[in-house]
């Protein structure tokens, strides 16, 4: 509980520091100042709005998705909540019914997002290219620190167990798109689902990024895990929840702390970001500054995992390669990747992931031994790191119409 009890400690700590900050900040650039446009006011407005942004606790974004775009026309957006458990919402992005008439049938798509640190308005990006083209639905994991110990414990099995639930919550014809962690759990519910001959197993799957086989092209994060082991997370990073969060005494891996050791990996370009900023707020450049906040208020923003799935998950996928070596197992059953008959299969990957090397998630159709030339697709994107892959304007251009093609392809069982 110490190192989650430091981090609420300097927090109100330096809350009066940065309350006097913000109303410095706010008569600096009132319009009635007259000082306001000097290069002394300038430089140190810009030196506060440093200094408020780096120590601010950041809150759980909104995806800001109201509206999108069909056959040319604005359709509205509403989000829904159609399913929900202790740790997960799952969200539909209910578009104006009116929009799909005379359209053909778009296929329901289901988005299982990261349960690794951040929310699940990462993929904002991700969803918002799928929306002209699916009935989209995502799974909004909840802040383990929100969750009362009375809720129960979370493990790596509870996860197979969700993705399963939702898949069969949402009926026959479903598509499903995992981004990166979940790769391995979902993976392992298709096949389960397939070796059972459930007829609601979904109709693809889309790996994107995903650590199937850590042991292809490992990266900083892969053999980190692997020298540390499990018992070095449990020592250092595990902590409990303190007062006054609902969910506290739960054990859980802290997303301040994996948000420190991503920053560490990268830290000469995250301090050139800021100081860009600064120089950007000096000079004027609005649209500049305005793009830095954006990402950083979404980087910025992190959710707690438990302890027990963190632990598994790094023990069970990056340290023992389970799934590859053919020894994962779902509850007491072993999982069967060979059983994957009647679903899809696609693999995307980026050329430069620094987090999920090229080949990882490639392995996939290695464990799906049984499914024809006909049932699979891969595709690795040049010049794209692992947020590209499900980000930005390559994901949009390039890799989003070839998973919606595959979907299409595929749209139908057999």
């Amino acid at each position: 509980m110490v190192l989650y009890q430091l981090y609420e400690i300097n927090h109100a700590a330096v809350t009066p520091f940065r309350a006097a900050a913000e109303f410095s900040l706010w008569a600096l650039r009132h319009p009635l100042n007259p000082f306001g446009d000097t290069i002394g006011a300038k430089n140190m407005a810009a030196a506060l709005d440093l200094f408020e942004s780096v120590t601010r606790r950041y809150g759980k974004p909104k995806f800001g998705l109201d509206e999108t775009e069909i056959a040319g026309k604005p359709v509205p957006v509403v989000e829904r909540v159609v399913w929900e458990k202790p740790f997960c919402k799952l969200i539909r992005f209910e578009r104006e019914a009116s929009a799909a008439k005379g359209l053909a049938d778009q296929p329901k798509l289901l988005i299982v997002a990261p349960m690794s640190g951040h929310y699940a308005t990462l993929l904002r990006g991700t969803v918002e290219a799928m929306l002209p083209h699916c009935d989209v639905y995502i799974t909004d994991w909840i802040d383990a620190r929100a969750v009362p110990v009375s809720a129960g414990n979370f493990h790596l099995d509870d996860y197979v167990d969700y993705v399963i639930e939702m898949i069969q919550a949402l009926g026959p014809d479903v598509h499903v798109l995992a981004v990166c962690q979940p790769s391995v759990p979902v993976f392992a519910a298709v096949a389960a689902m397939n070796e059972d001959e459930d007829p609601l197993s979904p109709l693809t799957v889309t790996l994107m990024g995903g650590p199937i086989d850590t042991r292809e092209s490992p990266t900083e994060v892969n053999r980190l895990a692997t020298e540390r082991g499990t018992e070095w997370y449990e020592r250092n990073v595990i902590t409990t929840v303190p007062m006054p969060h609902p969910g506290f005494m739960r054990r859980v891996y802290p997303g301040f702390v994996q948000l420190s050791g991503f920053m560490a990996m990268n830290l000469d370009r995250h301090m050139d970001a800021h100081w860009n900023y600064f120089d950007h707020m000096v000079e004027g450049d609005g649209d500049s500054a305005q793009k830095h906040r954006e990402f950083y208020d979404e980087y910025l923003s992190v959710m707690d995992m438990t302890a027990e799935f963190y632990l598994e998950t790094v023990d069970r996928v990056f340290v023992q390669h389970q799934l590859p070596k053919g020894e994962l197992f779902h509850r007491e059953r072993l999982v069967r990747p060979q059983a994957i008959t009647r679903t899809a299969l696609m693999t995307v990957e980026g050329e430069k992931d620094d987090i999920s090397g090229v080949g990882q998630t490639r392995a996939a159709h290695k464990l799906a031994s049984a499914l024809p030339a006909s049932m699979r697709d891969h595709w690795e994107q040049p010049g794209v790191g692992h947020y590209g892959v499900f980000n930005g304007s390559r994901w949009k251009t390039e890799i989003a119409p070839r998973v919606r093609d595959f979907m299409a392809r595929h749209a139908s069982r057999g």
